[in-house]
Formats: C-alpha cells, sequence, structure tokens
C-alpha cells in the first residue's frame, strides 16, 4: 500500500507562491483566506483543512496539494490558514465544527494550543489528522501524517560532516553555528536530535567547534521558523563569536531561516573574494532556496515531497470515515502525552546543486523554467 503515495514543501513568500495563491483563489479560496467549499461533490460531506500560515510557500502548496486529493476522493472542502495567531486557528477548528464537517486535518501552530476545541471535535465523532506537526496533550488526535523528521536532520548533520570531509580523514578544527525550529513545533526537537546525533561526536572530539557556545536546544530556537529573526540573531553571532576566524558551517533546519542566515552572511562580507560562503543547510526545497544552492549560496535542502504527504493524510481521513484501519507505518514513536499516536512517515531526500536536477525537475517538483 506505501506504493499509493505517489504523487509540494515556512517562512517566506516567492514568486511562486504568488502562483499557488492564484491557484487556490480559482479553486474557490475566499479572499479572507479561509474557506473554499466547491468541487468534489458531496457524496462524502465536507472535510475541514486547517494550515498555519499563507507567508509560506510550503503551507500553500500543502493546503492546494490536500485540498486537490480530498475533491478527487469525492469530499468538499474548507480550507483555513492561522497566519500563525494560535487563537485564530482555534477559532477557525471551532468554526469549521460548528458548520458540520465531518473530519479536520490540522497543521497546528502551536502544539498545545488544541487540547479543548479538538475534544469538541471528539463530541461531534470528527476524526482528527495531525499534518506534519504533532499535536501534543490531548487524546482526541487520531493519526499523524509526517516524515521521518529524525532523518531530516540526520541528512542535514550527515551534509556538514561530508562536505568538511570529516568523514574522510579531515581533523579540523572547523567551526559551527546552530539553529533549530521553533520552540512550540514538536517536529524542532527531532530535526534538532537527529542532526546532532551526527555532529556531536565531532564537538566532543573538538573537530567542530561552537565559537558562540550556543548548543543546547533552547539556546538556538527560531520562534516560528521565521527568517527575519534567524538573521538577527547570526548577526548578533557573528558580532560576539567571530571577531577573528571564520565560520565554516551552519546547521539550519528550514529553508526560510537559511535565507536569513545568508542575508547576515553577506552583509558580514562572506560570499567576496577571500572569505567564502560556509555549508549551509535547508529544508523543504522551496524556490528560492533552490535557486540560491544553484547559485552556490546556501549548499544543501531536504526535499520532502508534499504531494506525497497530502495524499497520505486525504487517505487517512477517508479511510477513517469509511469505517477502515488507515496504514501506519509507527505505532511507537510519537507520544503526544495524552496518547501514541499511529503515524505514516514519508522518506525525505537531501539536495544539493549535484542532484537537484535530478531529484526535482525529473521528480516533476519543479520546471527547468522555474528554476531560471
Amino acid at each position: 500500500m506505501r506504493d499509493r503515495y505517489i504523487a509540494r514543501p515556512r517562512r517566506v513568500a516567492f514568486a511562486a507562491t504568488a502562483v499557488l495563491a492564484l491557484t487556490l483563489s480559482a479553486c474557490g479560496q475566499s479572499g479572507e483566506g479561509g474557506s473554499d467549499d466547491k468541487g468534489g461533490g458531496d457524496k462524502g460531506g465536507t472535510i475541514g483543512v486547517a494550515m498555519p500560515t499563507k507567508s509560506s510557500e510550503r503551507w500553500i502548496a500543502d493546503g492546494a496539494n490536500v485540498v486537490k486529493d480530498l475533491r478527487a476522493k469525492g469530499y468538499k472542502t474548507k480550507l483555513v490558514y492561522g497566519e500563525d495567531d494560535p487563537d485564530q486557528q482555534v477559532a477557525q477548528i471551532e468554526n469549521l465544527i460548528t458548520q458540520g464537517v465531518k473530519g479536520l486535518i490540522i497543521a497546528a501552530i502551536d502544539n498545545k494550543s488544541l487540547n479543548n476545541v479538538l475534544q469538541e471535535a471528539a463530541d461531534a465523532h470528527i476524526p482528527v489528522i495531525a499534518y506534519d506537526r504533532l499535536i501534543l496533550g490531548t487524546k482526541n488526535v487520531d493519526y499523524y501524517a509526517s516524515f521521518d523528521n529524525e532523518k531530516v536532520g540526520e541528512l542535514q548533520g550527515t551534509y556538514i560532516v561530508h562536505k568538511l570531509g570529516l568523514d574522510s580523514g579531515r581533523k579540523g578544527p572547523f567551526s559551527m553555528e546552530l539553529f533549530a525550529g521553533s520552540n512550540d513545533d514538536n517536529n524542532t526537537k527531532y530535526f534538532f536530535g537527529g542532526a546532532m546525533k551526527v555532529l556531536q561526536p565531532y564537538i566532543d572530539k573538538k573537530q567542530l567547534v561552537v565559537k558562540s557556545g550556543q548548543t543546547a536546544l533552547n539556546q538556538v530556537t527560531t520562534l516560528r521558523w521565521d527568517g527575519t529573526t534567524a538573521q538577527h540573531r547570526m548577526e548578533d553571532v557573528l558580532t560576539s563569536a567571530y571577531r577573528s576566524g571564520r565560520v565554516d558551517a551552519v546547521l539550519s533546519p528550514y529553508d526560510g531561516i537559511s535565507i536569513g542566515i545568508l542575508s547576515a552572511l553577506k552583509s558580514d562580507g562572506y560570499g567576496s573574494k577571500g572569505k567564502p560562503l560556509p555549508v549551509v543547510t535547508g529544508q523543504d526545497a522551496e524556490l528560492a532556496s533552490v535557486k540560491s544552492i544553484i547559485a552556490g549560496e546556501q549548499t544543501q535542502t531536504v526535499y520532502k515531497d508534499l504531494r506525497k504527504l497530502a495524499e497520505v493524510a486525504a487517505t487517512m481521513v477517508d479511510d477513517s470515515l469509511k469505517g477502515k484501519k488507515p496504514e501506519v507505518n509507527d505505532s511507537k514513536t510519537y507520544d503526544n502525552g495524552a496518547k501514541v499516536v499511529p503515524a505514516y512517515l514519508l522518506q525525505p531526500v537531501s539536495v544539493d546543486k549535484g542532484n537537484y536536477r535530478k531529484v526535482l525537475v525529473d521528480g516533476g517538483f519543479y520546471t527547468e523554467s522555474q528554476l531560471k
């Protein structure tokens, strides 16, 4: 059944975002960013889809993909975006329940803010699928659709090690700085933990040196995955810890953060002759970052085929409403504090200048013209 999931990716809006937004508008999304109740027929009822924000290319694509797959299964949809405001998202979900949706697919803004509203969903016998971000502290989450998030971090950490040559005999030391995602996103600890599992042995041997001294997760998180926040922190680190010497690598968990980091580095003279840019990782293969990789600035991203994720989530809610048990491949890992949520995890792929065309273009995610 895994082969069924063959079928796009947090915080910078680009030209492609506008195209996706127009696509959504054409599908019936209201100007309020809220609802879409057209298409697909009403045979299966209406499914509510709650996404975090339209300020990210990635989440606009997610919303479009989920709506498309649900319609193909015979459902109407109501798509809402919370614009990174947890209270607004709660109110939107309450409204969806009041309107009588048959199922909910939710990518949470704040993973601990939904307990009360999901009790309302349970009382109304509405199945809930947590989409990419695990919802914490409630038993009223039926299934979780995501990627192997620890693997994402492992790919980023392994790329840094390989690019610096530490896995082929180079001893360093190399200087490195660490960034993590938002502290209210459960995925953050998995991304960071996966990366540190690879990087920590080299830090312990002093082959990698974090000159800022900021190595604990609570020191390096980036609220709401915001690129500008990351840029300001990188500027502060460069000012305080790199009056001499240079940064050789930056662990960045997400492309929008990577763009902010690169802005700070370039403002400090990196990328000019004699001061090359460090290795900078990322995640989501957002258009601006893929272009940056092609241009030799950002070094790597982790690609997650969100078309597949949308299909998994749509299939989960469809199976649940039809009385079938959805397919899962992880029934042990994702304990949300109230229950272990059964999950289906997809596999991420490391992408850099050497393989972007094969993975992203040949895979139908981008066209060559989009990347020019």
